[in-house]
């Protein structure tokens, strides 16, 4: 089922791995490894969820708004294959959504309804540690074979040492702190992404396209350019085909 060429999935593994920098934005990381996934399945979309020191998951980021949608839904119920990955330590794996309202009777219906076939799930660990879940989730009949399961399964366990060791670099200030932080981000980001769509009559996933396009072409964090784009209404990124921003 994973259709990457072997160069491109070697540059993933890559991109994962690649933590070192102080500045790490653990959003947008995280938001990268679910891009990655939904690129590396047909018909698929992704999501991250992350884990408290209190082991509550939070949303962190999904390939498009109605993923994103499937992982609130899951923390809202408490019901779902990520909420099962990351508590049995174990992945989900070629689950039939249309078959599935038995063992998740909030989440399979819901999914189901808004277009979704299948779901696959992965929990973020090394070794008994687990960190969040990483969800697949198709819009056919997506099945994956042990060896897309192992690759996918690599990809997560590739970010939850890189994100590990991140914390570790930085743990003067404490994984509490660092989650807050995140979750701070991931809030700004969301109100930054509703402001775009209004302003240019777009989607809430076009607009954030642009903003992740104008963070990368200006060297900027997305985080400061969701911020300017909240606190600045006339602060956005201009469409591909536009100008600069004022």
């Amino acid at each position: 089922m994973i259709t990457v060429s072997p160069h491109r999935l070697a540059t993933m593994f890559v991109e994962v791995a690649d933590t070192h920098s102080p500045d790490l934005d653990v959003v947008e990381f995280l938001q990268m490894l679910a891009d990655h996934i939904a690129e590396l399945v047909p018909d698929a979309t992704a999501g991250t969820l992350l884990a408290d020191p209190q082991g509550r998951l939070h949303y962190m980021a999904a390939s498009d708004e109605t993923t994103k949608f499937l992982e609130l839904l899951q923390l809202q119920k408490q019901d779902g294959p990520c909420v099962d990955a990351f508590h049995q330590r174990e992945p989900v794996i070629s689950t039939d959504l249309q078959s599935a309202a038995e063992r998740w009777p909030q989440f399979a219906p819901q999914a189901s309804a808004v277009g979704f076939r299948s779901v696959h799930a992965f929990p973020l660990q090394l070794r008994d540690h687990a960190i969040g879940a990483l969800g697949v989730f198709g819009t056919t009949p997506v099945r994956f074979d042990d060896t897309d399961s192992h690759i996918v399964q690599s990809l997560a366990d590739v970010a939850t040492i890189s994100l590990l060791y991140h914390r570790s670099i930085k743990h003067a200030e404490g994984l509490t702190q660092q989650l807050q932080t995140a979750l701070n981000s991931r809030i700004l980001i969301e109100q930054a992404k509703g402001a775009v769509a209004h302003a240019r009559n777009i989607s809430v996933d076009e607009a954030f396209n642009l903003l992740r396009a104008y963070a990368r072409h200006t060297n900027q964090r997305l985080q400061h350019v969701a911020g300017r784009c909240v606190t600045d209404p006339s602060f956005l990124p201009a469409p591909a085909s536009g100008g600069s921003p004022t």
